[in-house]
């Protein structure tokens, strides 16, 4: 075992390799055996945990202020000087433990994934992925220097977004384009710097020996147990069974709206007139009311949520320089989450911090598991925690139960929630298809104007009931406002999948909520050792890509919707 291995991630120490090379050729050196086995295994946990923490603070320090020089610094550092060493030594590990031949028990999946990690590893990849990593730090800058002026005061994109739920139409929609063209001064830029990415991408295939970076991505990402074609056909039932419930809904909102079409700028507004939702004024009420609601879900998931908070594992609220979206990560040697978002007192910053806090449970439930290749889940599960909390703790939203909202507000948020549910498999969809698109056709995807049209093909295929006439402009760009298409490539389907197990969970909760949370976090336990059916099974729903099982869920969804209507 290793005696003196670096125990503590400090994101302000400047680390360099000579500090972990000792640790690491001392692994490559060893015999494996069936009676070394699990020494060496803890100690490639040891290091591989690590090195994970470290990367996972670099970038918590980077996103929570995109204008720290230093922050960037170490992280840039680490991007050039140690995570390429690690990657190749973590490939030599890997190989070693394979060639072995010895299959440990919990260690049957993530040797399948080690084989297709060792598969596509090339060392000639390395620089390749920093420098990937790198201009994805590009992305985040533009994104995050853009701001407004709004009635005499700088506003960032996302202060902009409570502005689009008043009632005032003209002010709605001044603030909408304001935004919209302030986005598109960025076109160049974001141009460029796919561009950069998309040459990258196919190069790190070439090396590989992939037909194509989706064939890459599809091994990558671990993708056992569903094809390219199995997605596509997900995607051509979404078009079937969910776009036209989609467009119901939007041809809903027109009429109480009372509007001749539904233009960007009426999406987010009280279709009933009513003051938009506030839930919380400040970061300590977004605080104190997701504890409590946690506690009436589960009690063991209130207590996690009370250590993030104590523990200072949360960045919630929005600000100049801070990086945009959300996320949880992991902190893998202490095996403790950090949620990052961007909070402005919307509703959908409950749903957020729900979302993330999912992830988070799962860092928690899976912690137990002793090996590191055993907390990976695939992230078509990881999402599934999340998604299935946001439903699971939709119940508890009420002051009455420590929450935000009085009966009928709860009931308009859970409304809107589940809108949104139905409209974003034909929005999930068009985000991959495009991406499917773009790896397939590089020629093309190299002129981003032909990217725009292929986009806005995708948009109109899918986002029926939507009146975009005279935004062109923006409708073409909106590729360039999805960041997973910059950071995470091809990782969006995941959401989809989810959400369709999510759902399950949730009906599963309708008539014995104890026992739905018993599964949901037996789930979350297996970690990465079991398979994607498996997994979805433990939780209590089916994994699956079909039209029958998308079209019940769907039925669900929008039954409840107009239960909740009622209210």
């Amino acid at each position: 075992m290793f005696a003196s291995f670096p125990t503590n991630a400090q994101e302000t120490t400047n680390w360099t390799w000579a500090e972990f090379e000792p640790y690491t050729n001392d692994l490559i050196a060893r015999e494996i055996t069936p009676e070394t086995i699990d020494a060496f295994l803890a100690d490639y946990t040891r290091f591989a945990s690590m090195i994970d923490e470290l990367y996972s603070r670099f970038y918590v320090a980077v996103t929570v202020d995109t204008t720290d020089e230093a922050a960037e610094t170490r992280y840039k550092n680490f991007l050039e000087n140690i995570y390429p060493q690690s990657r190749k030594v973590g490939n030599q590990l890997d190989l070693k433990l394979l060639e072995s031949g010895i299959e440990p028990d919990g260690l049957a999946v993530p040797l399948r994934n080690i084989r297709a990690d060792a598969k596509i590893f090339r060392e000639e990849n390395l620089p390749l992925l920093t420098q990937e990593q790198k201009i994805g730090t590009e992305y985040d800058k533009a994104i995050g220097a853009q701001t407004v002026t709004w009635e005499g005061e700088e506003k960032t994109i996302a202060q902009m977004r409570p502005i689009y739920q008043e009632h005032d139409r003209d002010k709605r929609e001044k603030a909408w384009r304001l935004s919209s063209e302030r986005q598109l001064q960025d076109r160049e830029t974001l141009n460029d710097i796919w561009l950069r990415m998309l040459d990258l991408r196919a190069q790190i295939a070439e090396n590989a020996d992939c037909e194509n970076y989706r064939e890459y991505m599809w091994q990558s990402l671990h993708r056992f147990d569903y094809s390219p074609d199995d997605a596509l056909g997900f995607f051509d039932a979404i078009e079937q069974v969910v776009v036209p419930v989609a467009e119901r809904i939007y041809e809903n909102r027109r009429e109480q709206l009372g509007v001749e079409t539904l233009r960007p700028w009426d999406l987010n507004v009280d279709v009933k007139q009513r003051d938009p939702l506030r839930p919380f004024e400040s970061i300590d009420k977004l605080n104190d009311g997701i504890l409590s609601i946690f506690q009436q879900v589960d009690p063991q998931l209130g207590s996690y949520v009370q250590s993030m908070q104590t523990e200072e594992l949360l960045d919630l609220e929005n600000r100049m320089g801070k990086a945009p979206g959300g996320y949880c990560t992991n902190f893998a040697v202490e095996r403790k989450p950090f949620i990052f978002m961007n909070a402005v007192g919307l509703h959908s910053d409950v749903q957020t911090m729900l979302h993330e806090s999912g992830h988070a449970f799962h860092v928690y439930e899976a912690a137990h598991l002793p090996h590191y290749q055993q907390q990976q889940a695939p992230m078509e599960f990881c999402e599934v925690a999340s998604m299935a909390m946001e439903l699971l703790a939709g119940a508890y939203l009420e002051d009455a139960h420590g929450g935000f909202y009085s009966t009928k507000e709860a009931a308009r948020a859970r409304i809107e929630h589940l809108g949104t549910i139905i409209n974003f498999w034909p929005y999930m969809s068009v985000v991959a298809l495009f991406q499917h698109w773009a790896y397939l056709n590089l020629d093309d995807a190299r002129d981003p104007s032909k990217c725009d049209a292929k986009w806005a093909e995708l948009w109109h295929r899918f986002m029926k009931g939507i009146d975009v006439s005279g935004l062109d402009a923006w409708v073409a760009t909106g590729w360039h406002r999805k960041l997973h298409i910059f950071h995470v490539p091809f990782y969006y389907i995941e959401y989809g999948l989810a959400q369709l197990g999510a759902v399950q969970v949730w009906a599963n909760s309708l008539t014995d909520q104890a026992g739905a949370l018993k599964d949901y976090r037996a789930g979350l336990a297996l970690g990465n050792t079991a398979t994607l059916p498996e997994l979805f099974a433990a939780a209590g729903a089916k994994f699956a890509l079909d039209a029958d099982t998308l079209g019940q869920a769907v039925q669900l969804v929008e039954s409840t919707i107009q239960e909740l209507e009622a209210v």
